[in-house]
């Protein structure tokens, strides 16, 4: 079992995914491979208008087509007595930040699946046509009348906020819904008034949207005998919390739901909360009887997905004559869309805007306004690349006005290791960490010594050559529960049943890891079981990074308690003291003789031996159910290097090297891989992705691939990774998290880079996406300055 003093397939060995040959030879199972008998088909009308009043549908027509089931909208869920989305969207507890309330308590407004009244967005469900075929659902939807009556919209928070906006909720004062602040004000202001240098930005960090492989898919169905009904659906979010939110919409008891999930073609954030189609698709199985299926299109998607960022931020740093950081300053504001639906990317963000950095003191302001535009929620490492982006800009903008080289002015402001746990000026307490050798690992990957000679090189070709560099640290906290239960079964399988979700993380390799290193068994023998709430009773789902942190606490404690209970079967087996029974690669063992038995041979004899004392007859298994309110800080180091082409704007990626401290890899080529996934998210940010609406109508103009630009795998060079493993001291494996930190500093690396190149013309500072147009734009604005 084991290799190299290691167990093999254990903790740190990169164990190939299991789960990737199911799916390369097309035996995955998703949303829309599921075809149940007397299938029916559900198409969504959605809104027109940005802003508008309900005034009247005419569902006649429709409902008199061939094939036609039923025609819902507004008034029928009214009528039915069923409950808005139990969004919640309240300040999370610690570890997260605790920051203060300006106004009053944030205001969660009331999002029912189907309105009766008004539209707030674009793509915003009216109505559900349910019918025999697909076919026949979407002729019956171009028949419904829906009379509507238009009214001014808005869909910039900052428009949001001024004094004539147009109020999207009846009832309140104006659109703000949430107003906090974090940091010591007047300390701040007191530093920055003795500041030799304070550097300024403001910039807005767009909105984008996952776009994840598979669009969403969701089956329904209602069984009348026992008034229960089943969600089959691909979310993020974990099927236990699915199971109680649409038990409280449908008014119902928990135990009459079911959510089940098969493979997930991607998540980065956009199924974890729960969506009205769920619920409405639920209520229309039990009104026609049948299963209801509902396929989201691409456009579809783009219109009515969850969307992340929308950041507007005003920020300020403060630094003395030698160019030490003394205060950090500025204000947030986020755009909610129609529905408060989540405060967190806020409240995370604004905890984390001192980075890895010695500030002695900050003060941040928080706002999040409502706008008709889709809800914005947690997206990959939520609100924080917002964050970092802002910091790390503000950092390279002070290294100009210094005349420093911006590598030098990071590492003598870094957090050094010996002030670890460091509570940073805005509430936050790191674990752990060492930021230099981080940043130092990473400039050493990416050459940051050779660039001057690269860039000459580059100057030669009439090209313009940039590198940035972005540190990042970040908070994975998320929902404190998870729960597992553990079962060795006779036959040589090993049953892990656990509440989190995987959506292309690898959990059903590296939880069979942990498994194995700690159980002994073959790695081959563990069977993963997370996707149905018939034997998952509880679990948070994949979200912040908690996965791995939470899952190695609670599989150590079931396995530590299966090793305890099989020590106590194999004394009574052996007739022998239990202190003398030793565990070691899967067996049990009289210490000093040859006498064993298999940990398999112990589950046998405790589901068949009836000489066993009761309390040890049965499966040998055990459940670990536990809220930990803990966080970890993940860390790390990006640099970018890029070329632009003066004539296009053309920018090229010609270099890219990342280190992330992770605590501890469990499987160091899944989380390599992870890293080179969230990079191409942070770049896509960076330099392409858009959810572009119209200021003046509301109409989302990136609806289609045509529109939202994705980065491909030619728009990046062989990226460079390193992984650190600091040991974070909040949990028992000492993992912080590898699934987010690759995004997280994307979007400051890409943008100083770029900076950087164009910095001789005069450029100090260029907003995202960089698209060829925008730089383009900047070079020549730069050389009319200059000229002038």
């Amino acid at each position: 079992m084991t290799v190299s003093g290691k167990v093999a397939n254990g903790i740190g060995q990169p164990v190939r995914r299991k789960e990737d040959f199911r799916l390369l030879i097309g035996r995955g199972s998703f949303g829309d491979d599921l075809v149940l008998p007397g299938l029916s088909h559900a198409v969504f009308i959605r809104s027109p208008y940005a802003h508008a009043w309900i005034v009247a549908v005419d569902k006649r027509a429709a409902l008199a087509a061939p094939g036609v089931l039923a025609v819902l909208i507004g008034a029928d869920y009214s009528a039915a007595g069923l409950g808005p989305i139990p969004h919640n969207p309240g300040l999370s507890a610690p570890p997260d930040v605790q920051a203060r309330p300006r106004r009053g308590p944030p205001i969660a407004t009331r999002h029912y699946p189907l309105p009766a009244d008004k539209v707030r967005f674009v793509g915003e469900p009216v109505a559900l046509v349910v019918a025999e075929t697909i076919a026949a659902a979407k002729d019956a939807a171009e028949l419904l009348e829906i009379n509507y009556e238009p009214m001014p919209a808005v869909v910039r928070a900052m428009d949001a906020v001024a004094p004539d906006a147009p109020i999207l909720w009846d009832g309140l004062r104006d659109n703000v819904c949430i107003d906090i602040e974090v940091g010591d004000a007047s300390a701040t202001a007191a530093a920055f008034a003795g500041a030799a240098h304070v550097v300024r930005l403001e910039t807005w960090a767009q909105r984008v949207t996952g776009v994840p492989m598979e669009p969403r898919t969701n089956v329904a169905e209602y069984d009348v005998a026992s008034g229960r009904y089943t969600i089959h659906t691909g979310s993020g979010r974990g099927v236990a919390k699915v199971r109680i939110d649409l038990a409280q919409i449908l008014c119902v008891p928990t135990e009459q739901v079911r959510c089940v999930c098969g493979d997930m073609g991607g998540n980065f954030g956009t199924r974890n909360l729960f969506y009205p189609e769920y619920a409405l698709l639920a209520w229309a199985a039990r009104l026609v009887g049948r299963p209801v299926k509902w396929t989201c299109e691409r456009s579809e998607s783009f219109l009515s997905d969850w969307q992340g960022r929308d950041l507007t931020v005003e920020a300020e740093l403060a630094l003395d004559e030698q160019g030490n950081f003394l205060a950090v300053r500025g204000s947030n504001l986020s755009n909610l869309g129609g529905h408060a639906v989540a405060f967190g990317p806020l409240q995370k963000g604004l905890g984390l805007m001192s980075s890895v950095y010695r500030i002695p003191v900050g003060y941040f302001r928080g706002r999040g306004a409502v706008t008709n535009t889709v809800s914005t929620t947690p997206y990959r490492s939520s609100g924080r690349p917002e964050a970092i982006f802002v910091v790390e800009r503000l950092v390279d903008l002070a290294a100009d006005r210094l005349g420093l080289d911006p590598a030098a002015l990071r590492r003598q402001n870094l957090i050094p290791p010996a002030a670890q746990p460091y509570a940073n000026p805005l509430g936050i307490t790191y674990d752990s960490g060492d930021y230099p050798a981080a940043m130092n690992t990473a400039l050493d990957l990416a050459d940051w010594a050779g660039f001057p000679a690269r860039r000459a090189q580059a100057q030669r070709r009439g090209k313009l050559r940039g590198i940035g560099v972005a540190n990042y640290v970040e908070v994975t906290s998320g929902a404190p529960r998870e729960r597992t239960e553990i079962t060795v079964l006779p036959e040589g399988k090993v049953e892990l049943v656990i509440g989190t979700m995987a959506s292309g993380q690898g959990h059903e390799t590296s939880f069979a890891q942990l498994v194995t290193e700690w159980l002994g068994v073959p790695f081959d023998s563990i069977t993963y079981v997370a996707h149905d709430t018939d034997r998952v009773s509880a679990g948070g789902g994949s979200h912040s990074g908690r996965s791995m942190k939470l899952a190695a606490t609670i599989i150590g404690q079931a396995t530590d308690d299966i090793i305890d209970t099989g020590r106590k079967i194999a004394s009574f087996l052996f007739e022998a003291g239990e202190a003398d029974i030793s565990f070691e690669d899967g067996r049990f063992r009289i210490a000093g003789t040859d006498r064993e038995l298999g940990i398999f041979e112990v589950a046998a004899a405790a589901a068949t031996s009836s000489d066993l004392p009761q309390a040890l007859q049965g499966p040998l298994a055990a459940a670990s159910d536990q809220t930990l309110p803990v966080a970890s800080f993940p860390y790390g180091t990006q640099i970018c290097e890029v070329e632009i082409d003066a004539e296009t704007g053309a920018v090229e990626i010609v270099g890219y090297s990342a280190v992330d401290d992770v605590g501890r890899a469990v499987n160091p080529m899944i989380l390599h891989g992870q890293t080179h996934g969230g990079i191409a998210q942070g770049v896509g940010q960076a330099l392409l992705e858009h959810s572009h609406y119209d200021r003046e109508t509301g109409q989302l103009l990136a609806a289609s691939f045509m529109d939202y630009a994705m980065p491909r795998a030619d728009t990046f060079p062989t990226i460079k990774t390193a992984l650190s493993e600091v040991p974070s001291p909040t949990n028992r494996l000492g993992a912080r998290s590898g699934g987010e930190g690759g995004t997280t500093p994307a979007l400051a690396a890409v943008i100083n880079a770029i900076v950087d190149a164009l910095a001789e013309l005069g450029v100090r500072h260029i907003e995202m996406p960089a698209t060829p147009e925008r730089v383009w734009r900047a070079i020549r604005a730069a050389r009319a300055g200059a000229a002038g």
